[in-house]
Parts: C-alpha cells; structure tokens; sequence
C-alpha cells in the first residue's frame, strides 16, 4: 500500500469540507462531492486508469467543442440565458474525454495528489451538475449582459486548460465578474468546458 498517497488522499478528502486543502482553489471546488467515496489507495494509478478505460473507446477529438474560447463562452452564455440544457451538456467534457485526454496530463493524477481517475470524475461530476443548477436556477431567463470574460491558460500535456476564468457582464447599469463555470480544456483547436463549478 501506497502510505504517502493514503495521507494525501486523507487530505483532499478532509479538504472537502474546509477552506484549506491540499490543492488550488479550483481543485478544491471540484473535491466537495467526493464525501464518502471509498478510495482503494493500494491500486496503482496506471491500473486504476486501465480499468476506467474499459468500454470507453478513445475520442480522437473533443466532440461538440468549440474553435475558440470566445465562441465557447458565448454559447453557453446564450444557453444560459434559453435555459438550454442539451446545449449545456454538449458543451462539457463527455466521460471517454475525460478518461482519455483530460485524466492523463491531469496534475491531479500525478504525485502528490494521485487521485484515482473514477474519484475524480464523480467529484467533477456532482459539482458540475450542482453548478448548472445553480445557474439555472439563479441566471437563467435573462439576459446576462455578457461584455467579455478573463482566463489563465496553462499547459497539461498536449493540451491547455485555462482556469480561474471570471465573466464580465452588465446588470442594471453596474459591470460584474463573476466565475460562473470552471476550467475550460482546450485541444487541437477545440475547446469545451471541464465543469461547470462557479461561486454562485
């Protein structure tokens, strides 16, 4: 058994519930679903990820992306404002996209986080799901007054995610930035959303 991955994993776990974690602030936001998973440490990464690969095959591109981030934000802007949900799914990472392009490079699969790749998209998961409702719930209906939005990009591997993005929107007469989905994965000319966390 892998000791120094279990205490690693204690702690993002522990952070799920706290301010302070063992990753970024955007990691944080995806681990807060992921309370009460059982995690199986002793498995190794490379076989925890051979498994997760069953039955999915591998996607020679993002399906359903976009040529450009602004164009991507701009399409889930009009899909908030339509309470669009079939365009807010194809906007976001499918599971073999995640198995196969995003888990990989991901710093999230590597030491000192080791995050078993199916802990990791169930916690995905559950906050972006909980992020489109949000959404939904609270911007949806409305024009959102959407002006332009901020990113910082980084490279994982063969592909870059651009994270921490806030969007830049007018509501009666007053500018706001607000985060309101997570880190956008980009690819080959082609970009999609990793999740849609936010701060709503």
């Amino acid at each position: 058994m892998n000791v120094a991955r279990d205490v690693v994993v204690i702690c993002l776990l522990l952070a799920l519930t706290s301010v302070a974690g063992c990753g970024e602030a955007e990691v944080r936001a995806t681990e807060k679903s992921g309370v009460g998973q059982v995690v199986d440490s002793a498995i190794p990464i490379a076989e925890a990820l051979r498994r997760f690969h069953q039955d999915l095959p591998e996607p020679s591109e993002l399906v359903g992306g976009h040529p450009s981030r602004e164009a991507l934000v701009r399409a889930f802007v009009r899909a908030v404002e339509k309470s669009d949900t079939a365009a807010l799914r194809q906007m976001v990472l499918r599971r073999d996209e995640f198995a196969w392009i995003y888990y990989p490079a991901s710093h999230l699969s590597r030491p000192p986080y080791e995050l078993p790749p199916d802990l990791l998209w169930f916690q995905m998961q559950g906050q972006s799901e909980k992020g489109a409702r949000l959404l939904l719930a609270e911007r949806s209906g409305q024009s959102l007054g959407y002006l332009d939005h901020r990113c910082t990009p980084r490279q994982e591997g063969d592909h870059r995610v651009h994270g921490y993005c806030e969007l830049r929107r007018v509501v009666a007469g007053d500018t706001l930035r607000e985060r309101l989905f997570g880190l956008i994965i980009e690819r080959e000319g082609q970009y999609k959303f990793v999740s849609y966390a936010n701060k709503l």
